[in-house]
């Protein structure tokens, strides 16, 4: 994918010579990975050529969302083959088409946020929900049970009581009961992402082989077998409803994975520097600033072939 980037980028500036464009064929017919790459780039690139005359960042977003709405129906004809196109919630290393199922399902979702957008909501029962930036979820209320399902995303929770009706988030990795508890739901490819602020949660996970009661103040990461070794949860880590990403030694790759849906195009992290540690707090509603706040702190540039393609990379001269 860099690379393509980097080809689209010397191609549509009209600089290349005859040799670089026999280099760039040569690329291209090296394997079909370069191809597909090379397809991916020159499709966003297009999409976002007409944005580039928007000067409202609103009208952006707007458009941005049109977009990837007439991109999704129309893979749905083509037999469900989702390309998505710039909303920035993929990177490089966590681009796996088997999550783009999920993707589509969250334009019809009963709640759903924008990229770059945090909700607030309080369902019928009282509880209060907070949707992060790109995310999704279904809900049900019946006599008996209330149920969300995740279908992308993150989602905080503070639950209103109400002991004849349990409360429960469902993913594709298992269901959350709350017991009694403030807490958030975070999807991770194919991980479920547990952190418990208040009271405890019990996950119990898809193939029902065990289960696992988490207390407040810490978290776990769990697929469908079953949960990991449960962590200290950062109470810091709430404040995204706030519009705050806060960074207590952790690192680069979190902090870039959780930028991403905040950030318009595409952002990545070059592997010798994804685990440098970070510390500070970083705007959330802008991405831009926040990495040149990473720039200035650590020893890290900021690589940008195309203005839709972000990519922090390290500094010359450093491994």
């Amino acid at each position: 994918m860099e690379q393509a980037a980097e080809w689209y980028a010397l191609l549509r500036a009209g600089q290349a010579d005859a040799n670089q464009h026999a280099d760039w064929q040569a690329w291209l017919a090296r394997s079909a990975e370069h191809r597909q790459a090379w397809s991916y780039v020159e499709a966003i690139s297009q999409r976002f050529q007409p944005l580039q005359a928007i000067t409202d960042p609103r009208h952006t977003a707007n458009a941005l969302w049109r977009a990837n709405e007439r991109v999704v129906s129309r893979r749905r004809v083509l037999g469900g083959i989702i390309v998505l196109t710039g909303v920035g919630t993929l990177g490089l290393a966590g681009w796996h088409r088997d999550d783009w199922p999920d993707f589509a399902q969250g334009w019809g979702a009963d709640q759903r946020s924008g990229n770059g957008e945090i909700r607030s909501l309080r369902l019928a029962d009282g509880s209060q929900v907070w949707l992060n930036s790109a995310s999704a979820f279904d809900q049900e209320l019946r006599h008996d049970l209330r149920r969300l399902r995740l279908l992308r995303g993150e989602i905080l929770i503070d639950t209103a009581s109400d002991p004849l009706r349990p409360f429960v988030v469902d993913t594709p990795q298992g269901r959350l009961r709350a017991l009694g508890t403030r807490f958030s739901v975070r999807r991770e490819g194919h991980y479920t992402r547990l952190c418990v602020y208040q009271g405890a949660v019990e996950v119990r996970p898809l193939d029902g082989s065990s289960k696992a009661v988490i207390p407040a103040g810490r978290q776990v990461l769990f697929d469908s077998r079953g949960p990991g070794d449960n962590a200290p949860a950062d109470p810091a880590r709430e404040l995204w409803t706030q519009g705050l990403l806060v960074a207590r030694d952790i690192p680069l790759r979190e902090v870039i994975e959780q930028l991403r849906p905040f950030h318009n195009g595409y952002l990545g992290v070059a592997d010798e520097v994804a685990g440098l540690r970070v510390f500070g707090s970083f705007p959330l509603n802008d991405s831009r600033t926040a990495l040149a706040m990473l720039v200035d702190a650590l020893p890290l540039r900021l690589h940008q072939p195309l203005p839709w393609w972000s990519s922090l990379q390290p500094v010359a001269g450093e491994d």
